[in-house]
């Protein structure tokens, strides 16, 4: 990767070589500085005083292991990360995520995009991100809620409600989060809003489920508007069948779209018909069964092993929902092949950079995850904001605040990109408007 500016270059080549073997961090790092080549161009000192090398180190990293016993009495170790990424304006925020594939630079990844993403929800929110190795599929209840317990137990002394408040994320639902939270308040003897996520019945937000796959479309309704579009009488293929995806299924098919995929780590399904959401979220949310299970009700749909496929089928409106790097340029080729004017992220980076590229260029609308996908964490900080007043606001609030925050988000976006002769890239424009905010902060601080 070459850089148009020989500091952001040489300083690209120093993340490297200081985070080997870690390919999406460099990917993450990549994508913004090379955005960043106007406006550091512009605003020198974002350079002389050091901005540029801080922001992409992070403040802190916390690595830990984690210990459970599980129902046979077999004694397992995992690792436990935190990334606590930057705090220069609002306490860190992000999600845990419990998967095999965590491993620092994961972590370091998603930490570094959700600086911006935070930034960008216009709430004073810092970035970080947090997880381990540990795979909840096929444990019991009770080994969940050890590993669980195990792992907040290291982790609760460095985290609090104005230090870092994790939330969930792949692999961490209500179940994950009521552990983590029931242990964290044993720890530490207090009720108070240090985890996002939460049940309703202690202190979780209205719309909270929703929140990222609504404001996924929403955002990227305010996209296709600009462009003269809408969801409505639109084919959307959608990967994932996760929160996401379910939602981002369900506020689509309320703007009119016949939504016609899903998948999971197996597979994806078709159904032309449109897909039969309150069968998938009984699938997933209740009996934690395959997707391939839909065809068993619908056998005019189609299962088809692998997820790659799901790219290929026909669409209009592709909205990639399930895990990083989903869609390749394969994928993105097939898309615009077969006539898709608009893709918005909903999972964190999950279009390669050769993808998003050939997306671009073949004038395809493209809502980058940073921006799109910031329902969840904008929700998370609303959550935040009713623990710190001890009060709760409705759903038709908390969706009306969401809704003001990802086309306020949209705007800004698209703004940024137009005021350094990027119209029209949002990615761009994300990038920008998300880094300004925390780099105008850091320097006000001093060395930070």
């Amino acid at each position: 990767m070459r850089i148009a500016n020989d500091y952001l270059n040489g300083l690209m080549e120093r993340v490297i070589a200081r985070n080997p073997a870690e390919p999406e961090f460099h990917q993450a790092v990549g994508e913004v500085l090379t955005s960043l080549v106007p406006v550091v161009e512009a605003n020198p000192a974002y350079i002389t005083e050091g901005v540029m090398d801080c922001i992409v180190e992070p403040e802190r990293i916390i690595k830990f292991r984690v210990p459970w016993e599980d129902e046979q009495g077999n004694i397992h170790v995992n690792r436990g990360f935190r990334v606590q990424f930057n705090s220069a304006i609002g306490p860190y925020k992000g999600g845990l995520r419990f998967h095999p594939t965590v491993y620092e630079g994961i972590v370091k990844f998603l930490g570094f995009e959700q600086i911006f993403k935070n930034s960008l929800t216009g709430l004073p929110i810092g970035g970080g991100k947090g997880g381990a190795d540990f795979d909840p599929k096929g444990r019991s209840d009770l080994e969940v809620m050890r590993f669980c317990q195990s792992f907040m137990t290291e982790l609760f002394k460095y985290i609090g409600p104005d230090t870092d408040v994790p939330a969930g994320d792949i692999g961490v639902g209500s179940r994950e989060i009521g552990y983590l939270f029931g242990q964290y308040k044993r720890l530490r003897n207090e009720f108070t809003g240090v985890l996002t996520g939460k049940g309703l019945t202690y202190g979780g937000s209205l719309a909270r489920t929703e929140a990222t796959g609504y404001g996924l479309c929403y955002f990227a309704d305010c996209m296709l508007r600009d462009a003269g579009r809408s969801f409505d009488g639109a084919a959307v293929a959608i990967s994932g069948s996760g929160n996401v995806a379910i939602y981002a299924c369900e506020k689509a098919a309320q703007f009119g779209a016949r939504v016609v995929t899903m998948s999971d780590s197996g597979g994806f399904i078709y159904d032309k018909n449109g897909i039969d959401l309150p069968l998938v979220k009984e699938l997933k949310e209740v009996r934690r069964q395959r997707i391939s299970a839909y065809v068993d009700v619908h056998p005019e749909a189609e299962y088809h092993p692998g997820c790659a496929g799901v790219w290929q089928t026909p669409c209009d409106i592709a909205l990639p929902c399930a895990t990083q790097n989903e869609l390749d340029l394969n994928g993105a080729r097939a898309l615009i092949g077969n006539g898709c004017y608009a893709v918005a992220e909903g999972a964190n980076m999950p279009c390669t950079p050769e993808a998003v590229e050939a997306l671009q260029a073949a004038g395809v609308l493209f809502a980058p995850a940073k921006a799109a996908n910031a329902g969840g964490v904008a929700t998370s900080a609303l959550e935040m904001s009713q623990n710190s007043m001890r009060f709760y606001w409705t759903f038709e609030e908390v969706d009306e605040h969401l809704k003001t925050i990802m086309t306020d988000l949209y705007r800004n976006a698209s703004a940024a990109a137009a005021q350094y002769g990027m119209a029209g890239n949002l990615a761009a424009g994300a990038n920008i408007a998300g880094f300004v905010k925390v780099a105008d902060a850091m320097l006000a601080y001093g060395i930070v």
